[in-house]
């Protein structure tokens, strides 16, 4: 009889051997999501967000809508679309009443059907934020029918307003805080900066799939 290869041997014990070798199973220690102080998450969430290119201005009260009416001027920006309802929206209607202004408000007042071709055609869209993560450096927005998901998307330049109390820590901190164990929004966004892609040979390339710019004024 001849002899098994040595391959037939090796394979034979390691046959044999395979349930008598408990598998490893590397220890892992709980992991505790990180917890800031209120002061620490704004100055955290506002270093990351203009490190990702972000153009970041902490303001006081409705100190943003003077800031927001000379960026637009000094950017020669002819149009903005807003949520018509929101607060935000409240508050630059009473403004450009107020004061004229060159650039048009354009209230977002029909269904995306009726109003897309004016849409792709405007220059910058504001929206409001449920607030944002610190580590993440990430907004978050609940599209709703007076804001939706367009306004952020389509237009070149993407405008957002947060408030200071509102950023949290991290992802896991949002989850409990907004409660969304129990009323998980159907479509929520984190935006970290203007679009983005390295797909492109693995650079970082800004400016690709939607808004070039992100202007985010954190309120006081």
């Amino acid at each position: 009889m001849s002899r098994p290869s040595a391959r037939t041997q090796i394979l034979s014990r390691l046959y044999k051997n395979a349930g008598a070798i408990a598998p490893y199973t590397p220890k892992a220690e709980p992991w505790v999501p990180p917890s800031l102080a209120p002061a620490e998450r704004v100055t955290r969430f506002i270093e990351l967000m203009e490190a990702m290119r972000s153009e970041v201005y902490r303001v006081q009260g409705d100190g943003w809508v003077e800031i927001l009416r000379d960026l637009l001027k000094t950017r020669e920006m002819a149009t903005m679309a807003y949520g018509k309802g929101s607060w935000c929206g409240t508050l630059l209607e009473k403004s450009w009443e107020e004061k004229p202004h060159p650039t048009d408000l354009i209230p977002w007042i029909e269904d995306v059907e009726s109003f897309r071709d004016e849409l792709f055609g405007i220059n910058a869209g504001i929206t409001t934020t449920m607030g944002g993560i610190a580590e993440a450096a990430a907004l978050i927005l609940w599209p709703s029918r007076e804001e939706p998901r367009l306004l952020s998307l389509v237009p070149p330049v993407h405008i957002a307003l947060v408030k200071a109390t509102e950023i949290l820590t991290s992802f896991p901190e949002a989850i409990k805080k907004l409660d969304w164990a129990k009323k998980a929004p159907t479509n929520s966004l984190l935006i970290s900066g203007p679009s983005k892609t390295a797909d492109i040979e693995l650079i970082l390339q800004f400016g690709v799939h939607g808004p070039t710019d992100l202007i985010v004024f954190v309120i006081d």
